[in-house]
C-alpha cells in the first residue's frame, strides 16, 4: 500500500480524540477520521467519536459508518481512518478490534491510518513535554497488516496548527471531555 503517506490532524479532530477517551476513562473507544487526500498527505479534518462500549458490535458500526459518510460526504469530506484507545491505560498494542475496523476503513480509503491513543505521551503532556500527538500511527505494509510508522522519531503525524497540545492541555484541566457526546450516547438519547 501507501507506507510512505504523511497524515497532518486539525486541531478540533485531535482534541475531540483525546476528550473522547478520557471521558470514558476504563473502557475501549474509538472514533472515525474525516478528511480528504492532498497531494503531499492526508488531512484529517474532523473526527467523530463512535463508541465507548460494545466497540466490535458490526451492525452498530456500520450504521454509524453509512450516517457518517452520507452527513460529511456533502461537505466534501470523506472516512480516512480510524482512532482507537484501549481499555486498560498501560496497553498499547492494536487491537484485533482496531484492525479489523482499520481494515474495513482502508478498503475504501487505501491509505486510511490507525491512530492509537499512546498514554505515556498523554501522562508527559501534563508535563509540558509533549510536542507530537499524543497517538501512534499505524498503516499497512506491502503484506497488508499493520505496522507502527515513525517510532524512530521521524513523525509521518503532523499537527495542522502546532498549538494543538496547548489547547488540548487547557481543555483538559477544564474538564471539557465532558461534553463530548459520541455515537453511543446518541443511541441512547437521540436529542444528543
Amino acid at each position: 500500500m501507501g507506507g510512505e503517506s504523511r497524515y497532518e490532524i486539525h486541531q478540533n479532530a485531535y482534541i475531540k480524540l483525546v476528550l473522547h477517551a478520557l471521558n470514558h476513562r476504563t473502557s475501549a473507544v474509538n472514533a472515525v477520521l474525516l478528511g480528504r487526500s492532498a497531494a503531499a498527505a492526508v488531512e484529517i479534518v474532523d473526527s467523530v467519536p463512535l463508541f465507548h462500549s460494545q466497540i466490535g458490535l458490526l451492525p452498530p458500526l456500520e450504521i454509524a459508518l453509512s450516517m457518517i459518510d452520507e452527513y460529511y460526504g456533502e461537505k466534501g469530506l470523506s472516512i480516512v481512518g480510524y482512532f482507537h484507545a484501549n481499555e486498560r491505560h498501560d496497553d498499547l498494542e492494536l487491537a484485533g478490534v482496531a484492525k479489523n475496523i482499520g481494515d474495513h476503513i482502508a478498503r475504501y480509503f487505501p491509505q486510511a491510518p490507525v491512530l492509537l491513543l499512546d498514554n505515556k505521551k498523554l501522562e508527559s503532556l501534563s508535563k509540558g513535554k509533549e510536542r507530537s500527538p499524543v497517538m501512534q500511527l499505524y498503516t499497512k505494509d506491502a503484506s497488508c497488516s499493520w505496522k507502527l510508522v515513525g517510532s524512530d522519531g521521524n513523525s509521518q503525524l503532523t499537527f495542522k496548527e502546532p498549538s494543538a497540545n496547548i489547547v488540548l492541555l487547557d481543555y483538559i484541566s477544564s474538564e471539557k471531555w465532558k461534553d463530548i457526546i459520541d455515537f453511543d450516547d446518541h443511541l441512547d438519547d437521540i436529542s444528543k
